[in-house]
């Protein structure tokens, strides 16, 4: 009978004990909404047909002030962006401390099945229906190209595509680079950049 007790015993021992180490697996923590959100910006990519990352601005996107100045607007395509884009807003600016983060084009509501700007649209029809576009820091609406002083060396303009969760940003006018990206701040999803130089001649 003793034995019997034992052995009983021993069986209940050795079930909690494998019981208790089942429970005891650790398991890998779910994805926090950070994870999540860096996960989703490292997809969104953006680019131009017209030149390369960190490669100098063709003249043509100049303001007519600097040589071979045409004041056309940059191209722009983009890929990845997040299943629950509701929109995009566009920001490029001039990122030298001597510029004080110039706003040279500023888009709002870019519908979310839109995944591409053409060369030239800002202020044509070419524009994505619904698209607003902003007031720059020249004072002027839509895209106002590089034009930084003669002998004041490379300026680094730098361009954010943002994919927001919300379809239309309740903004006019002008506004300040700051602004905007406080404006933005808490519906972006994913953000991009891709940035190319200028100096005026």
């Amino acid at each position: 009978m003793e034995r019997v007790r034992f052995a009983m015993t021993v069986s209940i021992f050795c079930v909690a004990a494998i019981f208790a180490a089942g429970c005891g697996r650790t398991t890998e923590a779910p994805a926090t909404a950070l994870d999540q959100e860096e996960e989703v910006a490292s997809v969104l990519s953006l680019t131009s047909s017209a030149f390369s990352a960190d490669q100098i601005i063709p003249a043509r996107f100049a303001m007519q002030g600097a040589r071979g100045g045409r004041n056309t607007s940059i191209p722009y395509d983009w890929t990845g962006a997040p299943s629950a884009t509701r929109s995009f807003a566009l920001l490029l600016v001039d990122r030298k401390p001597a510029a004080r983060d110039w706003v040279h084009w500023a888009v709002v509501d870019i519908p979310a099945e839109t995944s591409a700007l053409a060369e030239g649209a800002s202020g044509s029809s070419a524009m994505p229906t619904d698209a607003r576009e902003l007031a720059n820091t020249y004072g002027s609406r839509g895209y106002g190209g590089p034009l930084p002083p003669p002998g004041n060396g490379r300026h680094p303009y730098e361009t954010t595509l943002y994919a927001l969760d919300i379809a239309s940003l309740d903004v006019s006018g002008d506004v300040t680079a700051a602004a905007f990206e406080g404006l933005v701040g808490d519906h972006v999803l994913a953000r991009a950049t891709f940035t190319g130089y200028f100096e005026t001649e």
